[in-house]
């Protein structure tokens, strides 16, 4: 029996290794490829809904090229699905697993809708590396606490999957997508303005979203095989005037890039090569995306505090003034604040450039909650992926997986070991281009001869540091033992073999 199915679309915006919209044109006389638009669903910003769209037009444009057509319907899934299933006659649905609890229970909640009315649900896992199911029922269904744990039950399952192969018109023969002459009335990719989002608080259009886009930045990495071979994570620097890391995160997180595809290109890459080995290498920058997936995936209340039982509960200061100077760039500190401006612009920072103002706002200088953080990065961040974001702000705030407590990234020197001029901060803080690379990091030091010759009166044009950073963080230090101390002999797992030695030390902070 022919089917009449519906390819759901949510991450997965690409025709490459996708195993369920091949499922979906198996055996198939009419196709309707759908992507739900839930403009209430999320917090993100204009920045992020520009890519998302540019990704659906371009995976329009791809089905277009086969003969179909993309179906942009906007509501919420469980009011939309009821009334296509009729309308389109449906008895087949297709979707990738999505393994972030709200994802999930709205996937249940759709399966059975489905089942009343008599429509076929398939699932296929293709956004992760692995069955993360798989992963947790190898370790007694618990998230594993360390990459070292990780990496002992993938050597079970052994390598990945091969990707699928990518969606070709062979498979739509016989296979019709029903489109009135109305379609891009009914079913077209919305604009901004049409989502009541403002065009204008858009920043430069430096990584257009979409499946060909992804490919293409992927092929130019590629074909950098010394780069690839020698990647490793630490070394890349977060002041670089154009990313030294390959910003492919973005196309990874809406899925317009595999990360199984991903994987095997760079085994392409290392095959007969001498290369960087997990966890720094590009593979194992795959496989940190893989530990924060199935963390999310099986912890409660994963991105937040509060009922979260790897968390450590640290009683953060309620200060509005403090977090909307670091989300505006205005701490005073000029490396934090070019920081914060390129995100608020470009949509990605680098991630020790993440790593620097997640410390500052939290234990390092300001003691505001890592949850105030997160939200930031949700809406700002293009690749603010709810497992990888809610892990890494844990991990920076102290709270979960990182315990070197102690080990403070410092707003002044540690831009400066990468990039002594300035030149990171001058194009992000233009109003400070013309300080003297002495006072860059620093401006309050300046004269204020030289504040008058360049331009900039501290307190007039650009704020006083918003703390002392070297006793906020000696004070912040002395808060984070203590909220240790206060889960008594209830010792968190070590983040990894370093780890365990470091607790045997004194801790004093130790600037980086």
């Amino acid at each position: 029996m022919q089917h009449s199915s519906i390819h759901w679309f949510r991450k997965g915006l690409r025709l490459h290794d996708n195993p369920a919209l091949l499922a979906a044109a198996t055996d198939c006389c009419r196709l309707h490829p759908l992507f739900i638009l839930d403009p209430s669903s999320s917090r993100v910003g204009a920045n992020a809904w520009r890519f998302l769209l540019d990704a659906l037009r371009d995976l329009d444009g791809r089905l277009r090229e086969m003969g179909s057509r993309l179906f942009v319907v906007r509501g919420c899934p469980e009011e939309v699905f009821p009334r296509l299933f009729h309308a389109w006659g449906t008895t087949l649905l297709t979707f990738e697993v999505d393994t972030e609890p709200s994802a999930r229970q709205r996937d249940t909640a759709v399966a059975k809708l489905a089942a009343q009315h008599g429509v076929e649900v398939v699932r296929e896992v293709s956004h992760t590396l692995y069955d993360t199911e798989r992963i947790l029922a190898l370790n007694d269904g618990k998230a594993p606490l360390t990459y070292k744990r990780l990496q002992s039950l993938l050597a079970s399952l052994g390598p990945p999957e091969k990707p699928a192969p990518a969606l070709m018109q062979e498979h739509l023969r016989g296979c019709c997508t029903p489109c009135q002459v109305s379609h891009d009335i009914d079913y077209g990719v919305p604009t901004l303005e049409e989502l009541g989002q403002d065009p204008t608080k858009v920043g430069p259009h430096l990584y257009p979203g979409g499946e060909t886009a992804a490919l293409a930045r992927l092929d130019v990495h590629m074909e950098r095989t010394a780069w690839v071979c020698g990647f490793k994570k630490p070394e890349t620097e977060p002041s670089s005037l154009s990313p030294s890391t390959t910003v492919l995160s973005p196309y990874l997180k809406f899925g317009c890039l595999s990360v199984r595809t991903f994987w095997w290109r760079l085994d392409e890459v290392y095959q007969g090569r001498k290369h960087s080995q997990p966890p720094v290498s590009l593979h194992g920058q795959l496989l940190w995306r893989e530990f924060f997936y199935t963390a999310g995936a099986s912890i409660p209340n994963f991105d937040r505090m509060v009922g979260n039982p790897v968390c450590l509960q640290v009683d953060w200061d309620d200060n509005p003034q403090h977090l909307h100077a670091w989300r505006e760039g205005q701490t005073g500190y000029p490396f934090i604040d070019a920081i914060m401006t390129q995100l608020r612009s470009e949509g990605w920072i680098h991630h020790l450039a993440r790593h620097a103002v997640a410390c500052f706002l939290t234990r390092g200088d300001l003691w505001v909650s890592w949850e105030e953080g997160l939200k930031v990065f949700e809406e700002l961040l293009l690749d603010a992926d709810w497992s990888l974001n809610a892990g890494n702000w844990l991990w920076l705030s102290g709270s979960a997986f990182f315990h070197r407590y102690f080990h403070v990234y410092s707003p002044i020197t540690f831009g400066k070991k990468t990039d002594r001029d300035g030149a990171y901060i001058r194009k992000y803080l233009p109003i400070l281009k013309d300080f003297p690379a002495e006072y860059i990091y620093e401006p309050w030091k300046a004269p204020r001869s030289v504040q008058e010759r360049a331009g900039c009166l501290v307190g007039t044009h650009y704020p006083w540091p918003i703390v002392e950073h070297r006793a906020a963080s000696e004070r912040n230090m002395g808060r984070m033992k203590a909220a240790r101390a206060q889960r008594g002999t209830k010792r968190e797992p070590p983040a990894g073999p370093s780890a365990a030695k470091s607790q045997r030390k004194k801790p004093k902070v130790e600037q980086r």
